[in-house]
């Protein structure tokens, strides 16, 4: 998941083709019901986003997802040893989305460069985005890990060290003059992450600018997790970072 939501007591539409209470013999049936549980956190997320693009009409689907992420309340993983694989980057928190300083955006193009790195033939290309769309051999080139995303994953099937470098552009949606600094939070036992630049100075709304995560070390467990925030005194986008393996 990319962030939590409480998802209790929700009152969403439900299938009158199931009874109220799902058990055999419950003979209520009910165009609406009230109910609990991980799957209902998505209407409370869709409301989220809802209200985020009220203030902001103009802003793509990427751009809402990223303020969500980026403004998420961090949890901790004490409270569940699946860490980032059960909440993502935290609980869900509506009020920061509106203003999140940076945003990570992406665009349909991206999002077909992403398929064709991961190997979609045109056939399978055009079921998605239900155009013309191709591969060129350049986008089948396409690191898949350079998807402009709020979050960095790194995956390896042994424990021999691991490097990854992640290219991203972050958008300025907060103050015109803001100076970003980055800090990061990492395991110093599993390896490094490092930031380049580590600062990030814009001097208008809307100007984009470009950075590299860099995460080498090796691996000592199943999964390891830390955090990048781009803090400029206001706001402080936080990114999930986690490196995981499969150690027999």
């Amino acid at each position: 998941p990319d962030l939590s939501a409480p998802g209790v007591d929700i009152v969403a539409a439900w299938s009158l083709a199931s009874p109220v209470s799902q058990n055999r013999g419950d003979n209520r049936w009910v165009p609406f019901n009230i109910i609990s549980g991980t799957s209902m956190a998505c209407p409370h997320v869709s409301a989220g986003a809802a209200y985020v693009k009220s203030f902001h009409p103009t802003w793509s689907p990427s751009a809402i997802k990223s303020s969500l992420i980026t403004t998420a309340s961090p949890m901790s993983s004490g409270m569940n040893s699946d860490a980032e694989f059960a909440y993502g980057s935290g609980h869900l928190n509506p009020i920061k989305a509106i203003n999140p300083g940076l945003i990570y955006d992406s665009n349909e193009v991206d999002y077909i460069n992403f398929l064709c790195g991961q190997g979609y033939d045109t056939r399978f290309l055009r079921q998605v985005t239900r155009d013309n769309a191709t591969c060129s051999a350049a986008t089948n080139g396409t690191v898949l890990s350079d998807l402009n995303y709020p979050s960095f994953a790194v995956f390896t099937s042994s424990s021999t060290t691991v490097r990854r470098v992640f290219n991203r552009t972050v958008t300025n949606v907060g103050s015109p003059m803001a100076t970003y600094r980055a800090r990061v939070s990492f395991p110093t036992r599993t390896g490094r992450v490092r930031v380049n630049p580590n600062v990030l100075s814009f001097t208008s709304v809307g100007q984009k600018l470009s950075f590299q995560v860099i995460i080498e070390g090796t691996m000592e467990a199943s999964m390891v997790s830390g955090s990048l925030v781009w803090d400029d005194g206001v706001h402080k986008a936080r990114s999930p970072i986690v490196v995981f393996a499969s150690i027999s």
